[in-house]
């Protein structure tokens, strides 16, 4: 019974120890790449605008604040909706980002499941850096 409680209880710290940061919040001074695909994980995944607000410029974290919901903003600002997806950030071997003295445009490719259909999305962020952290200044018309 010790063995079990032990074991519970190492689960438990490692879990709460794999967060991004100590207050789950995304690592913005991390590659815009990896910020972007953090947002977007936050909103579809994690269900957490909040946490998604935290990385965007103060006009962009208003408009997403004030949809509340993660299924609102999905729906409002990005038109995809997901039960679950995987997004990633274009790595075709061309130019992964388009970056110019502290802004970048980033390229996300979603893949993912939405009522036990497979969707695939494609969407660009414009990202700036303010203070070494990099920060969702707008999202761009889609490519397509």
């Amino acid at each position: 019974m010790n063995y079990l409680k032990l074991i519970l209880i190492s689960l438990t710290l490692l879990l709460t120890a794999c967060g991004d940061d100590e207050n789950g919040d995304i690592k913005t001074s991390e590659s815009p790449e990896d910020v972007s695909v953090a947002f977007f994980n936050a909103i579809y995944n994690e269900k957490d605008v909040k946490k998604a607000a935290k990385v965007c410029s103060p006009q962009l974290s208003r408009i997403i604040l004030h949809y509340k919901s993660p299924r609102a903003v999905a729906r409002h600002l990005f038109n995809m909706s997901y039960d679950s997806v995987v997004a990633s950030p274009d790595d075709s071997g061309v130019k992964i980002r388009e970056q110019f003295k502290g802004a970048a445009i980033i390229t996300v490719y979603f893949d993912g499941i939405y009522d036990n259909n497979r969707v695939k999305d494609v969407k660009r962020l414009s990202l700036i850096q303010v203070n070494g952290d990099w920060i969702i200044d707008k999202i761009l018309k889609d490519p397509f």
